[in-house]
């Protein structure tokens, strides 16, 4: 966690300096659309984030922006985001570690709130649909193949979670960085040598730093 804090604090000094050289007026009423995409560092937690078993990938798609007022809007996006993370196990059976690389087709909702022409915060709930699993797995021995063993009905197709983000936006031209907290356990329950097992039993966690550019 303490990464993703310096993570999101880079975005904030990189975007307040490029504001004192840079000036956007916002006041238009128009819808928005524009394309984005970026870098994802996500992992798995089960009781608390940290930032153990990183995962690095992706995330693109498309964003639409509809004005509510002066300072407020609606911002729905769609997007291709790879989340997943490793895990490490060791019990009776084996030990090793697995990579889960999980595709989804991730839809958020956010609140958008503009403090200056410059400087936003987003807030809102996200769903995500899952598209694609990759699994690859280093065990000690041959106890476990996860690779020959997982398919996509294994895991949940479903993720719920939220959304926080802050955002630096200039001309057609905006960076960010956005952090997402799951609800939903990836896992389903598999019986593994007559042992019931949730692999894995955790859920979403993902800090995405992203560009986007505005079409209209």
């Amino acid at each position: 966690m303490k990464n993703q804090i310096k993570y999101l604090a880079a975005i904030a000094f990189t975007g307040l300096s490029l504001a004192n050289i840079q000036a956007q007026t916002n006041s238009s009423n128009e819808p928005q659309f524009g394309i984005k995409g970026g870098v994802n560092f996500s992992n798995i937690y089960s009781t608390e984030v940290d930032d153990n078993n990183v995962l690095t990938s992706f995330n693109a798609g498309v964003y639409a922006s509809f004005p509510v007022g002066d300072i407020l809007s609606i911002q729905p996006e769609v997007l291709y985001s790879r989340k997943g993370g490793e895990l490490t196990y060791d019990n009776a059976i084996t030990s090793g570690k697995t990579q889960f690389k999980l595709n989804y087709i991730e839809v958020p909702i956010l609140l958008k709130v503009n403090i200056t022409d410059n400087l936003n915060v987003q807030a809102g709930p996200y769903f995500a649909y899952l598209i694609d699993s990759k699994v690859s797995n280093d065990a000690n021995g041959d106890a476990l193949d996860f690779e020959d063993s997982y398919s996509n009905d294994d895991f949940n197709k479903f993720d719920v979670g939220i959304s926080g983000a802050i955002g630096f936006d200039f001309n057609s031209i905006g960076i960010g960085a956005r952090y997402n907290y799951g609800f939903t356990t990836i896992g389903k329950e598999r019986n593994i040598a007559g042992t019931t097992y949730t692999i894995p039993d955790g859920k979403n966690s993902s800090l995405s730093l992203y560009l986007s550019y505005k079409l209209n």
